[in-house]
């Protein structure tokens, strides 16, 4: 099996084309974490260390021609601005506590007991599996949109073994959420931390069933925020754009929908993608590279599902253009009666600061938007013929 690129072998190494955790020229992907209960159907081969999990509903995305997918596919991923403007979270019956700031930290031990009956395993059909956990004492759970969709029969498994039955309350591709319902009571929710709140060094647990094992825990800290990622469909189209939380928790097949939370417990955000080397079958694993939706933006994306069956995207009300060299985002068109255009922004204007954050490219810019609640009213910084203004504009739902 030959990994990566087939030059010649590089000299401190004769065996670096086989081995993707040396070799430069290896593709590295960013591939989403769901995997199959039980062993793989091959081998694994000797000595690579490699996944031995495949990925039925794998989609993967080269990190390398990220920004490259977002100019050629995305010149519109701004979204156009629709008549009708939505405000805040939906309202919907989502009983996962709110954070408790004044937490007396306990031991790690005591943290992951308290935490992991709100943990599940996610069963779909075909034998394969994902993560999830209680937002609500009757049995709402939240998991990803990659781990349920196009599965014809949903299981939920908790920590003590049980098995129940789930039905599917809605997803949302987009956003990679998904919400599932058990029924029955007293199911133990999480606790939601502010994922707003976030600094990069805090400490992180990853809890699931990487490779079918459930009720693991890794443990880690937040590498950086707002880390644009994209990931495709099998057709090779945009799925998923969303401005995750990087940890170097260990995530791998299986993870996926299982919470990331903080020393104490606490959700700051839903554990969806790896970074990797991937073989020529599309396996990859943990190599410290690993996002999550942060909870904010998931915790609202499931009151919609809940309350509506679908979920909104948040758009300011324009095309986007090349990205420029260095820092900065060309608006190439701005649409007629949109948020932007009321907030004074022009075609050519190039965004270089979106409510305090640093835009580099365009994907950036697209996954800032889609991070914050239609309604929410952010700073833009920007260049117009060489002179640099701000202006506050107002987000607003896509329905079209």
């Amino acid at each position: 099996m030959t990994y990566g690129n087939t030059e010649p072998s590089a000299w401190w190494n004769p065996d670096a084309e086989q081995d993707p955790w040396r070799n430069p020229h290896s593709h590295a992907v960013v591939e989403h974490t769901a995997a199959p209960v039980g062993p793989p159907t091959e081998p694994l081969p000797e000595p690579e260390p490699v996944s031995t999990a495949r990925t039925p509903l794998g989609v993967v995305v080269a990190v390398s021609v990220v920004v490259a997918l977002v100019a050629g596919t995305l010149g519109a991923a701004l979204g156009i601005y629709a008549s009708r403007a939505g405000g805040g979270f939906a309202s919907g019956p989502i009983s996962g506590a709110d954070p408790i700031t004044d937490r007396e930290m306990s031991s790690a031990a005591e943290v992951v007991d308290n935490l992991m009956p709100s943990v599940v395993t996610v069963l779909t059909a075909g034998g394969g599996n994902g993560s999830g956990f209680f937002i609500s004492e009757d049995g709402l759970v939240m998991t990803n949109a990659h781990v349920v969709d196009g599965s014809s029969s949903l299981q939920v498994q908790l920590s003590n073994g049980e098995v129940h039955q789930g039905e599917l309350i809605g997803s949302d591709p987009e956003t990679d959420v998904a919400v599932l319902k058990v029924e029955g009571e007293d199911f133990p929710p999480v606790v939601f931390a502010d994922s707003d709140e976030l600094n990069v060094g805090d400490p992180a647990l990853a809890v699931g069933a990487p490779l079918g094992l459930s009720s693991t825990v890794t443990q880690g800290m937040i590498s950086a925020l707002d880390r644009p990622v994209v990931t495709e469909d099998n057709m090779g189209d945009t799925a998923a754009i969303m401005a995750a939380v990087q940890t170097d928790a260990a995530i791998n097949p299986g993870n996926s929908g299982g919470p990331l939370t903080d020393a104490g417990g606490q959700v700051i955000g839903v554990n969806t993608a790896i970074a990797g080397f991937s073989d020529e079958r599309g396996n990859a694993g943990s190599i410290g590279i690993g996002f999550a939706i942060p909870i904010n933006h998931a915790r609202r994306i499931a009151e919609e599902l809940v309350a509506t069956g679908s979920a909104s995207r948040t758009v300011m009300g324009a095309e986007v253009g090349a990205s420029s060299i260095g820092v900065g985002v060309e608006l190439s068109t701005i649409v007629p009666g949109s948020p932007a255009e009321e907030a004074g922004l022009e075609d050519g204007d190039i965004v270089t600061s979106f409510n305090g954050a640093t835009v580099t490219d365009n994907l950036e810019l697209v996954a800032l938007v889609r991070k914050y609640a239609p309604g929410t009213t952010v700073e833009v910084v920007y260049q117009r013929n060489g002179a640099e203004n701000s202006t506050e504009v107002t987000l607003a739902a896509d329905t079209g």
